[in-house]
């Protein structure tokens, strides 16, 4: 009698999971699981070669910014100035709107070696960071 009411019990679960909710609840949960699995260690922002730039009146510091070609990188960036910052590059379609005393970043993708023109767009032509990746 006791194998029939497990076996009772097992059904009525089962039946159960099968039921709207617990089924997407469920396919949820594996999914989920799934791209965790799938997605690499090295796509973490947090463990990317990072560099600071500053924003402050009108100019960005380091004026100049060596990386390696190839590797992602990450920007952070602060603005230190009174006013709004927007630190962009229009061909690397990278742009950052900051407040005042704000600071936030950006990932950059592997970059072909070259240069690349950074710029706050409130003060264009005091603004200017060279990015050079060798």
């Amino acid at each position: 009698m006791n194998g029939m009411i497990a076996t009772s019990c097992t059904l009525d679960v089962l039946s159960w999971l099968l039921r709207g909710r617990a089924v997407r609840h469920l396919v949820f949960i594996i999914l989920v699981a799934t791209i965790s699995l799938a997605v690499p260690v090295e796509a973490c922002a947090d463990e990317l070669p990072t560099y600071s730039v500053v924003v402050k009146d009108g100019h960005i510091t380091p004026a100049r910014l060596e990386v390696a070609a190839g590797n992602k990188i990450k920007l952070a960036i602060k603005n230190e100035g009174p006013g709004p910052c927007e630190f962009e590059n229009l061909d690397l379609r990278v742009e950052k709107v900051l407040a005042p005393g704000a600071s936030s970043f950006v990932v950059i993708h592997s970059l072909k070696p070259g240069s690349y023109r950074f710029f706050d767009e409130f003060h264009p032509s005091t603004s200017e960071m060279l990015l050079i990746a060798k």
